[in-house]
């Protein structure tokens, strides 16, 4: 019998984002060395595309006014009925859970009384982030304890960057069982577009495109005041800001005033792929002091492997990435600074998006950091 994973995680496709998708190719990549992979995750928003040796086992969760499972209620409406699913059913040989913390916790729990393995897999520190979006002492202690706790039991911790990892073992857990497995996007879905313009051709404006979730620690508002600055000059550019978020609604008032920004929403990845691969900017940002400052946001490998220059806003991890390999431009979070390069900016040539294409095939493609986290599940088995 092929020894069974079993993955627990509030979020999986067909949902949008770096979550699903990320979880989806660690499936595949599980599956492709012989192993069976079993999905508890939340009800279908849409239409289902099955993976050969995956089995996805749903049902139903609180979502938020967006479709997404998002906040405290509907994290618990998910773990809750979590902890009898993980008991019941053939044991499996390894678990992994993504975040919220409170599911590390059933998963320690439920995988300690059946004595399974499990596996964290960390795509950010959350007890930082509560930090960030200003939660109260008493939720802070108690995510920080959570998130300690799944972290210290797990057999393994995955970590997105070396400074997570970093993190995490300053927090109280063993070197040893921490990996670092990278991040990425599907470099066959971003692709640059045969069409896309050669020649610069900023004398009317350029096109931005935001592509992602845009929350409190994204601080993407510096994108809209800077662009608003920009347009001033170049009544021609164009800023489209596709994706969900808390702070959609915020951003969508900020626009009302600034002509040339849109708002669309969230769209399929082959459409956001089409948006970068056409656009002269790529737009990314994280709030300076928001504890998200590890990361490096997936933005930077989706523009890339689409062959758009980055820009910036923030410090920390994204920041370093854009400055030590030529992608783009690295500024403060700050309106002007993202004015200004804005103002530097031209449509790349084809050999600048060559060039970007190549850097995200060899450091951001999502298959080969699936590669990494299923070898370090396998470890287990």
């Amino acid at each position: 019998m092929s020894p069974l994973v079993r993955l627990a995680t509030r979020t999986y496709p067909p949902d949008v984002g770096a979550a699903p998708f990320r979880l989806r190719a660690l499936a595949r990549a599980l599956v492709a060395r012989g192993c069976e992979v079993e999905v508890l995750t939340t009800s279908a928003t849409r239409a289902e595309t099955a993976d050969a040796g995956v089995r996805t086992r749903r049902l139903p969760v609180l979502r938020d006014g967006d479709g997404v499972v998002r906040g405290y209620l509907p994290y618990l409406s998910f773990d809750v009925p979590l902890t009898a699913r993980l008991l019941t059913g053939r044991r499996p040989d390894v678990v992994v859970h993504e975040p919220p913390p409170t599911t590390g916790v059933v998963t320690r729990a439920t995988s300690r009384l059946r004595g399974v393995p499990y596996v964290s897999y960390l795509p950010d520190v959350w007890s930082q982030g509560a930090v960030a979006a200003g939660a109260p002492a008493p939720v802070l202690r108690a995510v920080a304890l959570a998130e300690q706790a799944a972290l210290r039991g797990a057999a393994r911790v995955l970590a997105v960057t070396r400074g997570m990892a970093d993190e995490v073992v300053r927090g109280g857990v063993d070197r040893a069982r921490v990996r670092v497995v990278g991040n990425g996007v599907d470099v066959d879905v971003f692709r640059p577009s045969p069409g896309t313009a050669a020649e610069p051709v900023a004398a009317q404006g350029i096109s931005v495109v935001y592509s992602g979730t845009m929350s409190e620690w994204q601080g993407a508002g510096v994108f809209v005041e800077g662009f608003a600055r920009y347009a001033a000059d170049h009544p021609g550019a164009r800023l489209t800001m596709v994706g969900g978020g808390v702070d959609v609604p915020r951003l969508r008032a900020l626009a009302r005033a600034v002509p040339g920004v849109e708002l669309p929403g969230t769209v399929p990845p082959e459409r956001a792929a089409a948006l970068l691969a056409g656009a002269d900017v790529a737009l990314a940002s994280l709030v300076p002091g928001s504890g998200y400052d590890l990361m490096s946001p997936t933005k930077i490998f989706a523009a890339t492997a689409c062959g758009t220059p980055v820009l910036f806003a923030g410090v920390g991890s994204g920041s370093a990435l854009v400055r030590e390999h030529d992608l783009g431009w690295a500024v403060e979070h700050d309106p002007a600074a993202v004015a200004a390069a804005l103002a530097q900016a031209r449509t790349p040539s084809r050999g600048q998006r060559d060039r970007l294409r190549a850097w995200a095939l060899a450091h951001g493609s999502l298959a080969a950091a699936a590669d990494r986290a299923a070898d370090a599940v396998t470890e287990l088995l």
